[in-house]
């Protein structure tokens, strides 16, 4: 039976405390950890060597200590779709959060914030629905997707969306500033503000700005 098996789980966590306590939850209910990895990269390259039944993953790790672990999961879900992960988080990371969901259709999929992991007992149940094709959402993470989901774009106030509308236009931020016969600084300051309105991960500013332009079209 699929809900009796154990389970074979590759496991990403940088914290090393962390990673230890989790692989003795899952090891306490009768799953392998077939290996424990604190990077992103190593994430994925155990996924390749060991074809686990689930992924469970951190967010933010090495190498950049942003959404990494994230990316990763929705990387492997693209090459496998049928590859279970659940992410586990001290942050909600909305934009990536929505991302995983979008490009799964929500099959197979977890996300949970790792207060939510404390009780081991829900957690090690929230493991197995994944596995099993099942989806795990932390609450948190959902109220969060549903005031975003409404319209992201009315937090910006109306020269933030002129700025936005432009960028995804492709312009640059001088480009920009003419345009709109402002500062160059100002159009800075305006992109940093919207940037950080529609909740967008730290990460290089260029794929912020994709991001962005990427919400803005979808609005």
């Amino acid at each position: 039976m699929p809900g009796d098996r154990p389970l074979r789980v590759v496991l990403a966590e940088d914290g090393a405390l962390m990673r230890d306590g989790l692989v003795a939850v899952l090891t306490r209910f009768g799953h392998q950890v077939v290996e424990a990895v604190g990077d992103a990269p190593a994430l994925t390259a155990a996924v390749e060597a060991h074809k686990p039944d689930i992924v469970v993953t951190d967010v933010r790790m090495p190498p950049t200590q942003t959404d990494d672990g994230l990316r990763a999961a929705i990387a492997l879900r693209e090459r496998d779709p049928d590859l279970p992960v659940l992410v586990i988080s001290q942050y909600i990371e909305t934009a990536s959060a929505g991302e995983l969901l979008d490009s799964t259709d929500a099959r197979a999929v977890g996300y949970l914030l790792k207060d939510r992991v404390i009780d081991v007992t829900d957690f090690a149940a929230a493991v197995r629905q994944v596995a099993d094709g099942g989806t795990v959402i932390d609450p948190e993470v959902i109220r969060h997707l549903l005031g975003r989901r409404r319209d992201p774009l009315q937090r910006l106030t109306p020269r933030e969306r002129e700025v936005l509308a432009l960028m995804a236009q492709g312009h640059s931020n001088a480009a920009i500033a003419q345009a709109l016969t402002v500062s160059a600084a100002a159009v800075g300051k305006h992109i940093n503000n919207l940037l950080a309105k529609l909740d967008l991960p730290p990460d290089a500013d260029v794929h912020r700005r994709v991001l962005a332009v990427l919400t803005y079209l979808r609005s």
